[in-house]
């Protein structure tokens, strides 16, 4: 046994991932995070061998097992958790904590003190079990944590206070479920400098409601974040495009409760937001922003999605002030493999009465059943029978055993990232969170289907939830993807991502974005690469990112747009406000092609072709192509073809290079601009920005919610760009995500003959399908106006909003 093994107590900066067997998942990823550079408070773990000795040198663990044995004998029976789970704690917490141990957390407690410059500092102590926060687990926190603790002796009470939560009925009931053997789960104990939360919350690097990988969720609250991660209030709620840092969603709720510090006391205090803030939000862009960076780099670091709890400091100023709480690999969708493929999709029956809406949270589908409002897990012991709805104010880890039974859940709070909507993902049951009133409203008794796509609960049985749930119960083939006359691409962002989605029925990568290894696996901007003599670095960093997906799917092809970075996102990359100016629109500055010819910009742009190359010819990867972003003149496009090819890359047979297609000069002189290059990617965003004159990132505007690419105007510039570049022997594709968003937008395009459409991973399978409907209604629609033709009575059609002869 080694001395890391023996010891009572390890610091944080002493650990690492491989230490779970002494200090459990938490304790093993703080120690994890702080050697990766994370803002993570200091502290120091209570080992799983201090746990150990204490349960076995005072004679208490045979006692333990035995009781487990003796009263839990009918798996499925709550009250049997409940009696063991009192008699185990009632014996850990009146024995007596070794000498040997309780000094050796003593004396680490002061050393806390005094690295902090505090007499008795402010700490969290938190449990971490051997069995907890691994991959194929969830249901993390079925432990204790106590927050706000002060002072030796209350640190040793609490110490063993989550010593004893390892037996609490969640857990015994967990470790059954899990097959996991009682004896061999130990605790360890983390105690960490309490962070004084003027906001606090969850972020993901997945989305957990859809499985989307480029985005990154935020949840937050006013002070202490276990009122996000218990559901006791409906959070603040931001979801960030992973490549680009922009906010695409934002949700600000109704926050009526706060957990906080009572500065005379010391003690955790439950508060009511004041009325005025109540509808602020609780963190600004900035914080969101920097928020984003850590979650990259945390994804980046330990290479899978992961569940990040943070918290900022109200006596530090920004960006000091934000700190890593937590860290735990994201379980649901890591599991999954995928994002939601669509499946349970049915339409709602509008003849039932909505009972009451909230936030669709947990699997993609419909539930119905009898409704139980229960307020605690006693009471759901009583009336919870299998196959219910279970409605509630919230849940916690005791209402696992009910929510099993459940056909569906509601509850009053909650975000996406609260207990209920992590649980009912994993256990894949609907569940709509953040109700408000569902506890109110809903009834026990009556029959409600929820519909957990839409945050709705209708009044009685819909039939077409029955119609699906009884199809869901046949095990069949894999539904087939329909072939269509239109090519449907992928979009992706993750290389490392591809292996989950090789096999969704896309015909190759329209839009490889690069800005993600250049944000998070390379981190550093091109030029300082080339400063510092490590050009090779970049090269072989960027190749590497490509290969892994050209590899993965040849012979698609994968398109891969260079850079697209703004001025202000190259500045947040290492050494990069060595180089670039300060924009105050950089969303129409210097990017894109602009920046490639630009004499300070050149020399890393010539590092990017030469990973291209390097795919293309060291490692023979011949489906890699290429698309340069934001061409705006005739000019500079030659420029940095020249630029490529004297870098080795010229349009062949197999080497075909598109341009974006974002700006209105480029769909007003798509003819001159076809000579140059092989096809063009429509970016619908940009697009609408240029032709309507708007700010993409404008709020306001947003709101107003008539400004898209449906606009007429849009439209038109879109069609001409397509028939100007077939009647030059150029292809036209589209990648934002206007086709799966908006279906009309989609079947415009199909009409308008764009050959191929590029959209995220979730949405393939969808979008195949419904080009698929929309080229059979044309043909059919052609089929009659030969037919009436034929017949001497030609249809006159009405003339398309988007048809344009200018």
């Amino acid at each position: 046994m080694s001395a890391k093994t023996k010891s009572d107590v390890l610091w944080f900066e002493t650990l690492r991932n491989t230490d779970v067997p002494i200090v459990g998942g938490k304790n093993a990823s703080l120690g994890e995070m702080i050697n990766a550079g994370m803002p993570v408070p200091p502290g120091f773990a209570v080992t799983a061998h201090a746990y150990e000795r204490f349960i076995k040198q005072t004679g208490i663990a045979k006692k333990i097992y035995q009781i487990i044995g003796e009263t839990v004998t009918d798996p499925n029976n709550p009250k049997q958790y409940d009696v063991a789970s009192k008699k185990i704690r009632e014996l850990i917490e009146k024995t007596t904590m070794p000498p040997k141990i309780a000094s050796s957390i003593r004396a680490a407690y002061k050393k806390l003190n005094t690295r902090l410059n505090l007499k008795d500092a402010f700490v969290a102590v938190r449990s971490s079990a051997t069995a907890e926060d691994l991959p194929d687990a969830s249901f993390a926190g079925q432990q204790e944590t106590y927050l706000n603790v002060k002072g030796s002796e209350e640190l040793l009470e609490k110490v063993v206070k989550c010593w004893s939560s390892l037996f609490t009925p969640r857990a015994i009931f967990y470790r059954n479920e899990k097959g996991f053997a009682h004896e061999k789960v130990f605790i360890s104990v983390g105690v960490q400098k309490m962070v004084n939360s003027r906001a606090a919350g969850v972020m993901f690097t997945i989305n957990p409601v859809t499985g989307e990988t480029d985005e990154i969720v935020i949840e937050g609250n006013y002070g202490l974040g276990e009122t996000v991660v218990s559901g006791a209030v409906n959070p603040d709620d931001f979801v960030v495009d992973k490549a680009t840092l922009k906010i695409e969603e934002r949700r600000i709720a109704r926050k009526t409760v706060q957990y906080i510090r009572d500065p005379k006391t010391g003690k955790t205090v439950h508060l009511d937001v004041p009325a005025e803030k109540q509808k602020e939000s609780c963190v600004n862009d900035e914080e969101i922003i920097h928020l984003s960076k850590l979650a990259q780099l945390i994804e980046a670091h330990y290479k899978k999605a992961m569940d990040i709890e943070w918290a900022i400091d109200k006596d530090l100023s920004f960006p000091e002030n934000i700190f890593v709480v937590q860290a735990r690999p994201e379980t649901v969708w890591s599991a999954k493999g995928m994002a939601s493929t669509g499946v349970d999709e049915v339409k709602p029956q509008e003849d039932l009465k909505v009972a009451v809406k909230g936030i669709a949270a947990g699997k993609r589908g419909y539930g119905f059943g009898i409704a139980k409002v229960v307020l605690s897990p006693d009471e759901a012991n009583e009336k919870m029978t299998a196959g219910d709805v279970l409605v509630t104010d919230m849940t916690n880890p005791d209402f696992v055993p009910f929510m099993k039974m459940a056909s569906a859940i509601v509850t009053d709070k909650g975000g996406i990232t609260s207990h209920a909507a992590i649980v009912s993902r994993e256990l894949a049951i609907p569940c709509v969170v953040g109700t408000e009133t569902a506890t109110e409203v809903m009834k026990t008794g009556k029959e409600y289907t929820v519909d957990s796509r839409n945050g709705i609960i209708y009044e009685g049985i819909m039939r077409e939830a029955t119609e699906a749930s009884a199809q869901a119960a046949i095990t069949v083939a894999a539904d087939p993807a329909p072939v269509t006359a239109t090519k449907i691409y992928m979009n992706l962002g993750v290389p490392e991502k591809i292996e989950d989605f090789k096999n969704l029925p896309f015909e190759g990568i329209g839009l490889m974005r690069t800005e993600f290894l250049l944000a998070s696996t390379i981190g550093e901007h091109p030029l300082n690469f080339i400063d510092t003599g490590k050009s090779q670095e970049f090269i072989d960093k960027l190749a590497e990112g490509v290969a892994t997906v050209a590899r993965a799917i040849q012979p698609r092809p994968v398109v891969v747009r260079l850079s697209d970075f703004k001025t202000n996102e190259y500045r947040d990359l290492k050494g990069g406000d060595k180089y670039e100016i300060n924009e105050e629109n950089p969303m129409l500055g210097w990017r894109g092609c602009s920046r490639y010819i630009s004499k300070w910009y050149q020399k890393a742009f010539r590092l990017e072709c030469q990973a291209i190359k390097k795919c293309r010819t060291e490692w023979g990867l011949k489906n890699v192509w290429v698309m340069l972003p934001m061409v705006r003149t005739l000019w500079e496009a030659k420029q940095v073809l020249e630029i490529m090819k004297e870098e080795g890359l010229e349009r062949s047979r197999d080497f075909k290079v598109w341009f974006m297609a974002e700006t209105p000069s480029i769909a007003i002189m798509a003819d001159e601009f076809s000579k140059l290059v092989d096809g063009f990617s429509i970016g619908s965003n940009d697009m609408t920005q240029g032709v309507l004159m708007i700010d993409r990132d404008s709020e306001r505007l947003g709101q107003m919610g008539y400004f898209d690419e449906r606009d007429p105007a849009v439209k038109r510039v879109i069609a001409h760009l397509i028939k100007a570049a077939h009647e030059n022997g150029c292809t036209v594709s589209i990648c934002g995500e206007g086709p799966s968003n908006l279906p009309d937008f989609a079947e415009f395009l199909v009409r308008a003959g764009i050959d191929s459409i590029s959209v995220n991973n979730d949405a393939v399978l969808a979008t195949k399908k419904h080009v698929a409907s929309v080229e059979q209604k044309i043909i059919l629609e052609r089929l009659a106006e030969q037919a009436a033709l034929s017949a001497g009575r030609p249809i006159k059609k009405p003339t398309p909003d988007w048809e344009w002869n200018p």
